[in-house]
């Protein structure tokens, strides 16, 4: 395991003395990796921010995937862990299936009761419910869950459906080419791990 380098986000906040993005969270993302995001097939979806992916050995590649979601909890959450959205876009404003309530996105990676079904993630609603809404104590906000969860629910978008990183179809917003949100993503994308960038001479001499 190695450590993801900070988002320009993480930087700043760390910067202010604002609680940032912790370095444990770098583990739950690379514990969870599934051997099909280190293989050839991820190596082209992130050839735009990792050029040496497939090169890489395979400490290098989960801390390229760790410091991903880093980069989409700056641009979804700000690195919050208790952060809460109830939208009221019509894309995006419809009934949670598991609450019963209006669609509300929480967490670093702003998820739903409903991907617990979709995607098999750990989210409890019927112990959640009685919690404050912000309780860091409920499952949906606890950041092991809420990380675990995007981790198989971008597997689900690159390897079950083969789509690529970047889609309309993306279940984030910050992955959708064209669509604000994701300028913020790709901002956050500039301090990618040093092994992303080497030359390939110098990756030849690892």
């Amino acid at each position: 395991m190695k450590p993801a380098p900070p988002t320009p986000i993480a930087a700043k906040k760390e910067e202010l003395g604002d609680p940032s993005w912790n370095p444990d969270w770098d583990r739950i993302v690379e514990e969870a990796l599934p051997p099909d995001m280190l293989s050839a097939k991820a190596a082209r979806d992130v050839r735009p921010f990792c050029p040496r992916f497939a090169t890489m050995d395979e400490a290098d590649k989960r801390a390229f995937w760790a410091y991903f979601f880093q980069a989409l909890a700056g641009a979804e959450a700000g690195l919050k862990p208790t952060t809460d959205v109830r939208h009221t876009e019509p894309e995006v404003a419809k009934r949670d299936t598991v609450t019963k309530r209006m669609v509300r996105s929480e967490g670093l990676l702003q998820l739903t009761y409903m991907d617990a079904e979709r995607y098999g993630c750990d989210f409890d609603w019927e112990k959640d419910k009685t919690l404050p809404e912000k309780d860091p104590a409920k499952t949906i906000l606890q950041p092991k869950n809420n990380l675990t969860c995007g981790v198989k629910i971008l597997e689900d978008q690159l390897i079950e459906h083969k789509r690529p990183l970047l889609t309309p179809l993306s279940y984030w917003s910050t992955l959708q080419p064209g669509r604000p949100s994701y300028r913020v993503f790709a901002k956050q994308m500039t301090n990618v791990p040093a092994a992303c960038r080497r030359s390939a001479a110098t990756a030849a001499a690892r």
